[in-house]
């Protein structure tokens, strides 16, 4: 599937995500653009994903170094976009603890943060990225991704118009998912407007195509200067 062909789907599950006879229809298609954001070895479908091609020759020192035009490395686009995922699929969507704090992925991807980094300054994100563990931080994704779809599999007619309760978003800011300053709590007010429907189109799935291409070009700026 090409970025076109998804970006049509996604206009497709948006049009039906919320019609109470095609709930099987709107969750088959919001696990297939799913998997596409991902790496094939998160759901295990047989064709190149979007995410495959980020990681394909992708050496370390350029996924924590090289840097996109908003001074943004891979390895924060990837950890931004994970936890965002895990924070909205779980606190919000299924109400249950993040996969993060499950799987002490904190230690495991020797992690400075808890947080999505949205309020953290190239040089802030230069040094996060310096010290990620890589292969440890694609676990983790992996992770997220796979519960994500049972999730999204568990999924009623009734629960995709949802919306979530303050106790809900409080949590996210008590957990340190998101920091309450700023540059970064904003994202409580938009999660707060979303029903679950909403939370599966943005940032479930359309959110990753925006750090994955990011990613890319910054992948590509090491191999100019390569």
């Amino acid at each position: 599937m090409d970025l076109k062909s998804w970006n049509k789907e996604i206009k497709d599950l948006r049009g039906i995500i919320l019609k109470p006879d095609k709930i099987e229809d709107s969750k088959k298609l919001a696990l297939k653009l799913h998997s596409m954001v991902h790496s094939s070895l998160m759901s295990g479908i047989n064709k190149k994903t979007f995410e495959d091609e980020l990681w394909e020759g992708l050496d370390e020192n350029t996924f924590k170094t090289s840097k996109n035009k908003k001074g943004r490395t891979i390895a924060y686009g990837i950890w931004h976009s994970t936890r965002i995922e895990d924070i909205t699929m779980n606190l919000l969507v299924a109400g249950e603890d993040q996969i993060f704090n499950k799987g002490n992925w904190q230690e495991k991807t020797n992690s400075k943060i808890t947080d999505t980094g949205n309020a953290m300054c190239e040089n802030e994100i230069m040094d996060f990225s310096k010290d990620i563990n890589m292969e440890e931080l694609k676990n983790y994704r992996i992770a997220v991704g796979r519960n994500t779809r049972d999730i999204i599999k568990s999924l009623s007619f009734k629960d995709m118009k949802r919306k979530f309760d303050k106790n809900k978003l409080q949590r996210i800011l008590d957990e340190k998912a998101v920091l309450n300053v700023e540059a970064s709590n904003w994202l409580i007010d938009f999660w707060g407007r979303k029903n679950v429907a909403g939370i599966i189109l943005m940032p479930g799935t359309r959110h990753h195509v925006v750090h994955i291409n990011e990613s890319l070009a910054a992948k590509k700026v090491k191999k100019k200067k390569a």
